[in-house]
């Protein structure tokens, strides 16, 4: 019961993506969908609510928001955090996703491995870092940090 069923991202006042950039975010919620742990502990003495439950994703006010309801609509929790602590990993990892991207059309395969392991370890950084930022807040399994570091990233694209 602890897990996300629904899952959305507002996007709405960003810039329309690049097709990688929407093939990131279809997979990236797909797979957090298919499989994720997110538990919201107890606050102030009290027990959180059940879940599962439905996370939207937003940047309002040059802050990351985290809106959480109950599968009934009632809301769960809320956090605003700050996007300076993921601005410098976000930038790497976009970076770096350019490179995997323009490598895949022209290297060999040798050279991609190299460039994906690079990138594989900027998104264990970004997702270590979304840990932190909500430690206290809802605990996450590494799967479901990256998942949703991607989506960060998703949003950053515009923001």
């Amino acid at each position: 019961m602890s897990r996300i069923s629904h899952f959305e991202l507002d996007d709405s006042n960003l810039p329309a993506p690049t097709p990688e950039i929407e093939q990131e975010r279809k997979v990236a919620i797909f797979d957090l969908l298919e499989e994720n742990s997110f538990i919201l502990p107890p606050k102030d003495g009290l027990a959180a609510p059940d879940g599962p439950y439905h996370v939207s994703l937003s940047i309002r006010d040059k802050r990351l928001v985290f809106d959480i309801q109950t599968e009934e609509g009632e809301k769960a929790a809320e956090f605003h955090l700050s996007l300076m602590p993921f601005r410098q990993v976000v930038k790497d990892y976009y970076q770096i996703c350019e490179s995997y991207f323009n490598a895949v059309k022209t290297l060999p395969p040798s050279q991609i491995e190299t460039i994906d392991m690079a990138r594989r370890g900027i998104h264990n950084e970004g997702s270590r870092v979304l840990q932190e930022r909500l430690d206290g807040k809802a605990e996450l399994d590494t799967d479901t940090a990256r998942r949703l570091f991607t989506l960060i990233c998703v949003l950053h694209f515009g923001g």
